[in-house]
């Protein structure tokens, strides 16, 4: 690895170790207002394209894309399914690459190629090809996500991350509500220009707006604390510095990427992270069929697709609040709990009622509820697995990728003749809310557990950590070090 892409190779944290209190709370403030225009609002629209372009199809059936290509609807979720196996496949060998080149290129690179892709949807002439463009689109948008997420906590604290993490998500409900807004308007404008159907507009127009985007994010993103070119060499210090005083260790790896890639598998911590997420994104899963879900109410395809954009406003709101709360709280488990609650109030009500202002309701609480918890266990996932760096990188898109897998099989529990109630579905769903509920106690406790034994000296933060860096950080004194890892806790 070269020293211009290794990330913290070598530290340059010494000027912000020496100074005050004050000078640092200072530099810090101005460091994160600009990482929060730059690298925040960067990813965040990012992924509101992200999601565009992964899920315009669900608005595509409402624009009749079933009815052209002849499908069934069975060939219609297999379309669905079929991106999540590249999404799944691919995410831990990108996030690990990621960790050894330019964010501010691979990013915006991998942008660009699936926003060719998703364009290129709207010229298939049958469900074959398209179930080839999607599974490449899902092998090559499966390095965003987790790609973005291990970014942010490689900028922000601990407490920093999950208000974070929660407004990176929120472009999924933003990226959500967009497409039926765009949706509808290119159905009511554009439908039979130039002898093309709408859906295949929206997969054109979405798609080419990702790609012009992609060109103007190499410019923006930063890359890592160390080799960031906007940054002055204070801002680089106060941002290694930070991550330092945090966990009271170095976030690197001598290039040893190997050591943290098996710290990860051999955490049995990760496998109750990524099961509980599963489970979340099964209950989350509804996004996918969201718009036939809302049909179901009787309404024209316009309004359909204009009624699909509340839920995902509210959802929106309440994930930013939610982690926001969990940060100030430092707690995380009952933020996941919580929504998971309210999810299982929308599905119950989905399934036993017809009435309309009812269901629409339901599908509010379906909605909010299920991705008010996603950002909330991503972040947490992090602030575990905090070091080794490659740790981290590994955790999370391991999490990301086995959570994923649900949506290979959920595709399947929304036929069309389940309609309007989704028996199946909801029961499924509700069941799986309450899977995560009780893993999420379970690792609460665990976390508890960890602590009480920090506390007591009973164990080392390495031992709890279960690996960490092993570079020591330079420039401090053995009893400093000392200090600083035996002040560190979980968040439960």
């Amino acid at each position: 690895m070269s020293n211009e892409a290794k990330p913290m190779a070598d530290l340059k944290h010494v000027e912000g170790r020496q100074m005050s209190p004050e000078e640092l709370l200072d530099a810090e403030k101005s460091l994160k207002r600009k990482l929060d225009i730059r690298l925040l609002f960067c990813v965040w629209v990012i992924f509101v394209l992200n999601y565009l372009d992964r899920n315009n199809i669900s608005a595509a059936k409402v624009a009749g894309i079933s009815h052209s290509l002849h499908m069934t609807s069975t060939q219609y979720a297999t379309a669905v399914a079929i991106l999540f196996a590249g999404y799944v496949l691919m995410q831990i060998p990108s996030n690990i690459f990621l960790t050894q080149i330019r964010p501010s290129i691979y990013i915006p690179c991998v942008m660009a190629i699936w926003g060719l892709l998703s364009a290129l949807v709207g010229v298939v002439h049958n469900y074959s090809g398209l179930y080839a463009l999607r599974f490449l689109l899902g092998f090559v948008e499966a390095a965003f996500y987790p790609g973005a997420l291990f970014l942010i906590s490689s900028w922000y604290k601990r407490k920093e991350m999950g208000v974070r993490s929660a407004i990176l998500f929120s472009g999924s409900q933003l990226g959500s509500a967009f497409s039926g807004l765009i949706a509808a308007g290119i159905q009511d404008g554009m439908d039979g220009v130039r002898g093309l159907e709408s859906w295949r507009w929206i997969f054109i127009i979405e798609g080419s707006i990702t790609v012009f985007i992609a060109l103007c994010a190499v410019f923006i993103l930063p890359d890592w604390p160390s080799n960031t070119r906007w940054l002055t060499p204070k801002e680089r210090a106060v941002a290694e510095w930070r991550l330092i005083s945090d966990a009271g260790q170095i976030d690197e790896d001598d290039g040893n990427w190997s050591y943290g890639f098996k710290r990860t598998f051999a955490d049995w911590r990760i496998y109750i992270f990524a099961l509980t997420f599963l489970f979340i994104q099964v209950a989350s899963a509804t996004s996918n069929f969201f718009p036939a879900v809302v049909q179901t109410l009787g309404f024209g395809r316009v309004n359909t697709l204009l009624l699909t954009v509340p839920p995902y406003i509210v959802s929106l709101v309440v994930t930013i609040l939610n982690n926001l709360s969990a940060d100030r709280l430092e707690n995380s488990s009952f933020h996941v709990m919580w929504p998971l609650v309210t999810a299982i109030v929308g599905f119950v009500i989905a399934a036993a009622s017809i009435n309309t202002g009812a269901r629409y309701f339901a599908m509010i609480l379906m909605v909010a509820g299920g991705h008010g918890a996603n950002a909330v266990l991503v972040a947490w996932t992090q602030k575990t697995m905090l070091r080794p760096r490659i740790k981290r990188a590994a955790s999370v898109a391991f999490v990301n990728s086995l959570g994923n897998c649900a949506q290979i099989f959920s595709s399947y529990l929304y036929p069309d003749s389940s309609a309007p109630r989704y028996v199946l579905a909801m029961s499924v769903n509700s069941a799986f809310c309450l899977g995560a509920i009780a893993l999420t106690s379970f690792m609460r406790l665990v976390l508890l557990r960890a602590n009480k034994r920090l506390k007591n000296g009973e164990t080392t933060v390495a031992q709890e950590m279960k690996g960490e860096s092993q570079a020591e950080v330079p420039g401090l004194e053995e009893s400093e070090r000392t200090t600083r890892r035996e002040n560190f806790r979980f968040i439960a």
